[in-house]
């Protein structure tokens, strides 16, 4: 009995430590990227934190269908104090490749190390020109993150 009480509050203590470690997920809205061409995309992007990984998926509707979409966070630029106008270098850790669907729904998920993505001050999708994701635009969505 002491046993079971012991292995009992034992398995307590760490699910709720594990808990403790994760943070609530934060939800983004994408918004037309400045220099977007005529494409008008909407969507979500959700980052959650979990110890020392950034997990990000996103969803988009609204984009060129069956097109190559590459899509990463980014340092804050000069150009403009506006993030997503500012020009800042790609964080390429925080990389993420999709293909659209026939309809232009593009959907991506993938993590990356907290370290890498903390500066970051936003989350950008390009067109990609390969299924590689060598982007083939400036952005066609956007949205400012804090980390």
């Amino acid at each position: 009995m002491t046993i079971t009480r012991l292995l009992l509050g034992s398995t307590l203590a760490l699910t709720l430590g594990s808990c403790a470690m994760m943070a609530p997920a934060m939800s983004y809205t994408l918004a037309k990227q400045p220099a977007g061409g005529a494409l008008t995309p909407t969507g979500m992007v959700d980052v959650k934190k979990d110890g020392m990984t950034v997990m990000t998926s996103a969803k988009v509707m609204g984009l060129a269908p069956n097109t190559y979409y590459v899509a990463h966070y980014h340092l804050q630029g000069t150009a403009s104090t506006d993030p997503c106008s500012s020009g800042g270098a790609p964080i390429m850790s925080s990389k993420l490749v999709g293909m659209t669907d026939a309809s232009g729904m593009l959907t991506l998920s993938g993590n990356a190390s907290a370290a890498d993505v903390m500066n970051a001050t936003y989350f950008n999708i390009h067109t990609a020109s390969d299924a590689a994701g060598t982007p083939a635009d400036a952005g066609v969505t956007c949205t400012s993150v804090k980390m």
